[in-house]
């Protein structure tokens, strides 16, 4: 059990501000999601157009913030 939710957030600050991104490291880990999500059956979806109403109504509200 975390005792020091104060001293966990610093140091997980502290380590997100020293490690560097590292471009390809991340690929590999979405690919290895992306894998895992198709052997799933999850993606791809059956609909590719499912849902597109709400993905254009966020879309357009998203594009309007300035």
């Amino acid at each position: 059990m975390i005792k020091d939710k104060k001293l966990l957030r610093d140091f997980e600050d502290r380590l997100l501000r020293e490690r560097k991104p590292d471009f390809f490291s991340n690929l590999r880990i979405y690919e290895a999601l992306y894998q895992e999500a198709v052997r799933l059956g999850v993606l791809p979806g059956d609909d590719p157009l499912e849902g597109i109403e709400v993905k254009i109504k966020l879309a357009k509200a998203l594009n309007s913030v300035r």
